[in-house]
């Protein structure tokens, strides 16, 4: 795996820490698990890094995998569809659409939206294919994945029966968590217990990652082959140690102010940026501190950028891919790192190297990578409503600031037009501002055509203020992005986009059973409005647009307000 740079001037301050941090051991540190390399005590730090090991560990578990993975082939399910959020679903998500399916194995589908449309669309898919449902969740009791847990093992029960329904399910989870038991109740397929001391985001190269890897045909001994060489590197005293190199630049570099690192992906490897957004967003972004990552953004001219940008290109040997990008950021003095992979399955290898680099630029920024502190934030909210809900049989009353008889708009202050909105949002961020960022947060079923209609907002936004946005879909960036946006400076400002449901799903209770109090839309409901509520107790900017029934129409009309 090879690595260029061009830092300008930073890159002699890099190079002299990165010999530093040999000197100094830091890596030998990292690997005897010294929790002073972050902070004065262990908590959340000496019982997350079994991560460390996963490369060596989990070869042992090659064999147990793969012997579930063939009893489901020779079984006849030609489907698998994962239910998790954040780190239980990323990185499953990255190898179904990196390494696509190899002939003979189960086809994978990832749900990680509440939407209630998102929900029945998986139901019809699969309701006359064979799956296997795999419920993933580190803690046991993500509300979420339990949500899912409980409506799938419905319809499954429904269909096959009590005594048959647990066949059709598998459990990736803690040891002692709530899954685990409810797992064995009711009569799961297989249950597997992955390391305790392995948090969700660095959990790809686990139970978590790899039992989906293998679902999908991939070869995961070369994957862990792959991490393992990448392990060995970072304890190399002379030559090559690029997760040591990385994570130094990354951390000196947000230290100087260019807190934004822009993944400019070749496309074999696209898919690979929503895990890296998890995997430095929940690490970084806490404390007053951060560093935010910038995934799927549409390249524009070098010129463009604001002077806070990190770009960092990641491709496969020989393609030849955004090469002429790179030569104008370089000609335009913007600072970059390409790195270069060997092959597709030395993706195993930079899972690696992110999980380290990403801890090290950690050391530099004095945070814990591994806690989430203000995640719990926009969850307690949301469970405060939910809890009105099943008290009065209805969420808390919203006053819009504006409504019309298509689109509610809700915010701190007035606004008149849905054409105010974004120049509200973006009133202090003259062209190219430092350290500003939009978020548009979409709690909108997960489909290509709204993706599509954010990333008009993106680049329109990104030509007029020059500066850096991100894109996601509710509740999935709430545990990827989520923890950054509240624990950050506070430098973000938030579009929050709504909409109608044609129709829904209730929740049952308790899995099996047929009552249900509370359904998908309210449940999504209550995470955007918890969400809002947590962003604006922290002091950020945020405004939230209901586009009703006319989604396409109502972004058009926001847009308006940023012609010149």
């Amino acid at each position: 795996m090879k690595h260029r740079s061009e830092l300008g001037k930073f890159q002699d301050k890099v190079e002299k820490a990165f010999l530093e941090n040999r000197e100094n051991n830091l890596m030998e540190r990292i690997w005897q698990k010294d929790h002073t390399v972050w902070k004065p005590h262990p908590d959340e730090i000496s019982n997350r890094l079994g991560w460390l090991h996963s490369p060596e560990t989990m070869r042992k578990a090659v064999q147990e995998i793969e012997h579930v993975v063939n009893d489901l082939r020779d079984s006849g399910f030609t489907h698998a569809l994962l239910l998790g959020m954040g780190g239980s679903s990323l990185a499953p998500e990255v190898f179904r659409y990196t390494f696509g399916v190899k002939s003979g194995y189960l086809d994978l589908t990832v749900l990680d939206s509440t939407d209630p449309d998102a929900v029945l669309a998986c139901e019809e898919k699969f309701r006359n294919k064979k799956t296997i449902y795999i419920i993933s969740t580190k803690s046991g009791g993500t509300v979420e994945t339990i949500s899912f847990l409980k409506y799938f093992y419905g319809v499954i029960t429904k269909r096959e029966g009590r005594s048959a329904a647990g066949n059709y399910f598998m459990a990736v989870t803690d040891p002692g968590s709530g899954l685990e038991q409810l797992a064995k109740t009711l009569n799961f397929r297989k249950i597997f217990l992955n390391d305790p001391n392995i948090g969700g985001r660095f959990s790809a190269l686990s139970y978590f990652g790899l039992v989906a890897a293998a679902i999908v045909g991939v070869e995961i001994d070369l994957l862990l082959k792959s991490a393992e060489s990448m392990a060995k590197e970072t304890k190399n005293r002379e030559g090559n140690n690029t997760p040591l190199w990385l994570g130094t630049a990354m951390g000196i570099m947000a230290g100087e102010g260019l807190d934004k690192i822009s993944l400019v992906l070749s496309p074999k490897l696209r898919f690979l940026g929503s895990w890296i957004e998890q995997l430095i967003a929940e690490s970084t972004g806490k404390e007053g501190k951060g560093i935010l990552p910038v995934d799927g953004e549409t390249l524009a001219f070098a010129q463009s950028y604001s002077a806070d940008r990190l770009f960092i290109f990641l491709r496969i040997k020989d393609e030849k891919e955004n090469a002429g990008f790179l030569s104008d950021l370089s000609n335009a003095g913007h600072p970059w790192i390409s790195l270069e992979l060997d092959d597709i399955y030395a993706l195993g290898g930079e899972f690696f190297r992110w999980e380290v680099a990403t801890s090290i630029a950690c050391k530099y920024l004095d945070i814990n990578p591994f806690n989430q502190p203000n995640v719990e934030a926009a969850k307690i909210r949301a469970k405060e409503m939910m809890s009105a809900y099943l008290q009065t049989g209805a969420l808390p009353e919203q006053v819009p600031v504006l409504e019309t008889d298509l689109y509610r708009v809700y915010a701190q202050e007035s606004i008149h037009t849905i054409e105010d909105i974004l120049p509200n949002l973006l009133t202090n961020c003259q062209s190219g501002a430092f350290g500003t960022y939009l978020s548009i947060q979409a709690y909108l079923q997960p489909l290509e055509t709204y993706m599509e209609l954010m990333q008009k907002i993106r680049c329109a936004v990104q030509k007029k203020y020059r500066i850096a946005t991100t894109a996601g879909f509710g509740p999935r960036y709430l545990h990827s992005t989520g923890q950054l946006h509240k624990g950050d400076r506070g430098n973000g400002v938030f579009l929050q986009l709504l909409a109608a449901n044609s129709r829904d799903a209730g929740i049952p209770d308790t899995a099996g059973e047929t009552k249900t109090s509370i359904s998908f839309a309210v449940l999504k409901t209550a995470q955007a409005r918890g969400d809002r509520e947590a962003l604006v107790s922290g002091g950020r900017k945020v405004i939230t647009l209901d586009l009703g029934n006319a989604i396409e129409a109502g972004i058009n009309k926001l847009l308006k307000g940023l012609s010149v």
